[in-house]
């Protein structure tokens, strides 16, 4: 053991579970509190990193950037992983072309812009300027899905800006390395080759490792519930994990992976996607806190001013020139065009990537941490708290549509059949259609209504109600039919089927 150094003991790890439990307690109130006021829960968490900090309250010193680095990947893994669970595909499908074109030329539009920007109005060197622009330009997977996900957009919007979040860290993180390295900047062209074989290695390993683990998981019955999400989630991270051994993108695979299996039709999808939005959360607070204790806030003086002006030119020219002109082939309407300008909003992988640098020595990366430190932070308060304003001033909200159903699937093995546990929420046009109407296949049956906490046999007459939750039984053939259909009824009523309304295209 290297002189000095002590050994961890048990005393040492009471404390440190104490310090961490505070920690996630402290974090979890203060996602109500932002919840409230609007303000974007990554900066109280942040917030939390700084005051424990050597300028805080806890004067705890934490300067390594290796160590930053890993743990921000590994947290980024996870929110990817979490997002793409929740990303539905029928959403995503019709704009994957304009998502990619986003994540990929679009990435490029906004890394000259910026680095332009930060190298002839701030007086950066280029390497540096193309650093930052590089840097900058990825916009952050989990501070889109927070908060978008509160807000009724257009299926269009929240399609294209989930999946751009989801892909273009590949070729940022590429970008970013390269312009990292000691030597000359590549030629464009390599790049780009690199970058194109790096997003098809990561494509092809994570949707191939998405649907064998989706396969494997709907034909083998696991003994416990509780096993799904583990398993769904170690699918995830094998897919990354493969992909970035393959000289892929990892980040692609895990997000491509984790969308496969959250399309799937899994058992117990409710369990899993509860399991995955909690790891989430605790993946998101680590991060932000760590990040914090990296930041030393009495250095961050000197580049408050290089941080305003370059968050100027990325939010007011770069991200809405890059929108534009990735846009153009697709006759995105000017509203939704102007929506995602302002929602590329920028969090933890920014900073995350900004350690990049400073891990490879590049003169100048601490000033670039802090530049980018301070945009993320200062725009991240502007654009998050105004977006929902500006949704509804382009009068782009989607209010009063059917909420989803929520179905669960439990295999019985033994009976080749499944158990559907369904919730009829709020919203759902399921309610004051009786049982005899779902009109659910032959081979699937209501079996058990649980109303206000009681529970009975339901007749064919039974008329059902919101907030009741029901049994079906189904066989295995018509498992997937007899969720169609009920899928069908809460968004179309008894007509569904003849108003056109199948549910064929539903997800979770």
């Amino acid at each position: 053991m290297p002189q000095g150094r002590r050994p961890l003991t048990v005393h040492h790890l009471n404390q440190l579970l104490l310090v961490c439990s505070v920690v996630l307690l402290v974090a979890v109130a203060a996602v109500r509190v932002s919840s409230r006021s609007g303000l974007p829960s990554l900066l109280v968490y942040l917030g939390i990193g700084v005051l424990l900090g050597q300028d805080g309250i806890a004067d705890i010193h934490f300067n390594s950037a290796e160590v930053t680095q890993v743990m921000g990947y590994a947290a980024l893994v996870v929110i990817l992983a979490e997002g793409g669970l929740g990303t539905k595909w029928k959403e995503v499908r019709p704009v994957l072309s304009s998502a990619a074109t986003l994540a990929t030329l679009g990435v490029a539009v906004s890394v000259g812009v910026t680095a332009a920007g930060a190298h002839y109005l701030v007086g950066l060197e280029w390497r540096q300027a193309l650093i930052i622009g590089a840097v900058v330009s990825s916009t952050d997977a989990a501070a889109v899905f927070s908060v978008l996900r509160r807000i009724p957009l257009p299926a269009r919007v929240t399609g294209t800006l989930e999946a751009e979040s989801g892909f273009n860290d590949a070729p940022v993180v590429i970008l970013v390395v390269a312009f990292s390295t000691a030597g000359p900047v590549e030629h464009w062209y390599v790049l780009l080759g690199e970058i194109v074989l790096e997003l098809a290695i990561g494509a092809a390993v994570g949707l191939a490792v998405g649907w064998f683990g989706s396969w494997g998981l709907r034909h083998v019955a696991l003994p416990a519930s509780g096993l799904y999400p583990i398993a769904v989630l170690a699918i995830a991270v094998t897919a990354y994990a493969a992909g970035a051994l393959g000289h892929g993108s990892g980040f692609l695979a895990v997000y491509l992976a984790s969308m496969v299996l959250g399309n799937a039709k899994l058992p117990h999808w409710p369990a899993t996607r509860g399991f995955a939005e909690g790891l989430g959360w605790i993946a998101q607070i680590g991060m932000f806190v760590v990040l914090g204790l990296l930041v030393t806030p009495h250095e961050l003086g000197d580049d408050i001013w290089p941080a305003l002006v370059i968050g100027l030119v990325l939010t007011m020219v770069a991200r809405p020139l890059s929108v534009v002109l990735s846009l153009a082939p697709f006759r995105v309407p000017w509203r939704e065009q102007a929506l995602m300008s302002w929602a590329g909003l920028r969090g933890a992988v920014p900073i995350i990537l900004a350690t990049i640098p400073m891990v490879n020595g590049v003169a100048g990366s601490r000033s670039i941490f802090n530049i980018v430190f301070v945009l993320v932070v200062v725009y991240t308060l502007v654009q998050g708290p105004t977006l929902p304003w500006l949704a509804r001033t382009l009068r782009l909200g989607e209010q009063g549509e059917a909420s989803d159903l929520g179905i669960e699937s439990a295999p019985l093995e033994r009976l080749r059949g499944h158990l559907l546990s369904v919730s009829i929420p709020g919203g759902s046009r399921m309610h004051g259609v009786e049982v005899n109407e779902l009109r659910l296949p032959p081979g699937a049956a209501v079996t058990l209504v649980v109303r206000e906490g009681k529970s009975f046999v339901p007749l064919p007459s039974t008329v059902l109600r919101r907030g009741d939750e029901l049994l079906v039984v189904a066989t295995d053939p018509v498992r997937d039919a007899a969720e169609r259909r009920l899928r069908a009824v809460a968004h179309g009523g008894k007509l569904a089927g003849w108003l056109g309304t199948d549910g064929a295209g539903s997800s979770h």
